[in-house]
């Protein structure tokens, strides 16, 4: 039997003894309430205060990823199958690109309210 090449451009070197790490995973939420600082979100999920995570939102028709600090978190609602947590974020070391973003977001969704029905 020929033996396997690798295929790797760097070698892999064991870790004695033990390395921790976190897995980055986009969970689903429900975003209620959004400011040009924070938001306010719905998930099925606990988020530890004061932790850091990046987010990925959909404004309009961009999309991005910022990162925010778990500022509040309650229990909203349980029931046998899921348990329902509201959360507030602050959102930390936003750029430029995403400020301008969220602030159209938000101007659009106030002028678009702001119209009188005819």
């Amino acid at each position: 039997m020929k033996p396997v090449e690798s295929t790797r451009s760097a070698e892999r070197i064991p870790i004695l003894g033990e390395m921790r790490g976190e897995a980055m995973v986009y969970q689903p939420m429900t975003v209620k309430e959004i400011s040009k600082g924070g938001a306010q979100i719905e998930t099925t999920y606990p988020l530890q205060l004061n932790s850091l995570h990046e987010f990925r939102l959909t404004l309009g028709g961009t999309s991005v990823v910022l990162k925010a600090r778990v500022v509040h978190s309650r229990i909203t609602d349980v029931d046998p199958d899921t348990v329902s947590y509201r959360v507030g974020l602050e959102f930390v070391e936003l750029t430029d690109h995403v400020t301008t973003v969220i602030e159209g977001f938000i101007g659009a969704i106030t002028s678009a309210r702001d119209v009188p029905e005819a």
